[in-house]
């Protein structure tokens, strides 16, 4: 059994990651920025270094998913939270000796690759490259430097600290509904979102993988833990992050597919 911590507990992904570890043994402490009627929670902002380390004493395994999630954000908005509060994730983490922190990263930490309107961060281009784990970030907005710049501090305190790392590339979660009411919706690029679609149940499934897999290797420097990047999206026909080394990193299964909901 693990305790676990989960920041951003409010949000769409973080109320999936909840609902992931129920009826499971593991302990879950629910972190959120402010209080909310339908969740018992801690309260904090991540900025605050201090009330963080208080709040991840005990626990074993943090799933840090506070952000400002917004691919259009400016540099003043993706900062102080998305950075510097990822910063202090990994302080408290090792202050308090975790074994795992599992980062919320995002397709937008590499989707530059594939954009095709530099305006629009989830535009995408006819002429798809696939993406892997190990390719060369390459974010397209301010919001996916963030990502970027917590995958890297990732692996800094994973080769620095005994402590293992899983830096998840989250996609676009949404339910099947919401899925079908997009496809319809006419200023939305339908190949991104066919590509990047994360149903909720595939959510859930990739958060408990990554935060529960053995992770395997030779570990980074001679007191290090664990870095790994794994894919978290479904298992679209349309998809360009490639699913094969998530598979086989967390043991990672997804069980939907855009391509199928859209055809139902």
């Amino acid at each position: 059994m693990a305790k676990v911590a989960i920041t951003g507990a409010a949000g769409n992904v973080g109320r999936e990651a909840l609902r992931a570890f129920e009826n499971t043994e593991h302990e879950v402490t629910a972190i959120t920025h402010r209080e909310h009627d339908d969740i018992d929670s801690v309260v904090l902002d991540v900025t605050d270094a201090e009330a963080f380390s208080e709040a991840l004493s005990g626990h074993d395994v943090l799933v840090h998913l506070a952000a400002n999630p917004s691919p259009t954000a400016d540099w003043d908005g993706v900062f102080e939270t998305n950075i510097d509060g990822t910063h202090n994730a990994y302080e408290a983490a090792v202050e308090n000796g975790l074994d795992r922190v599992v980062f919320s990263s995002s397709n937008h930490a590499v989707h530059q690759y594939n954009v095709s309107d530099a305006d629009d961060p989830e535009s995408m281009t006819d002429r798809v490259r696939t993406v892997r784990p190990d390719d060369p970030t390459l974010p397209d907005s301010f919001y996916g430097v963030s990502k970027v710049s917590g995958e890297a501090l990732g692996q800094l305190y994973a080769a620095r600290h005994d402590i293992d790392v899983v830096n998840l590339r989250i996609g676009w979660l949404l339910t099947p509904d919401d899925l079908r009411e997009k496809d319809a919706d006419s200023g939305v690029d339908s190949q991104f979102l066919h590509a990047m679609w994360l149903s909720p149940a595939d959510c859930r499934r990739v958060v408990r993988a990554a935060t529960t897999a053995s992770l395997e290797g030779d570990g980074l420097g001679d007191t290090g833990g664990e870095a790994v990047t794994a894919h978290g999206v479904s298992a679209n026909d349309g998809r360009y992050l490639s699913l094969t080394e998530t598979r086989h990193a967390i043991g990672y299964r997804p069980r939907d597919n855009s391509a199928v909901e859209l055809d139902e």
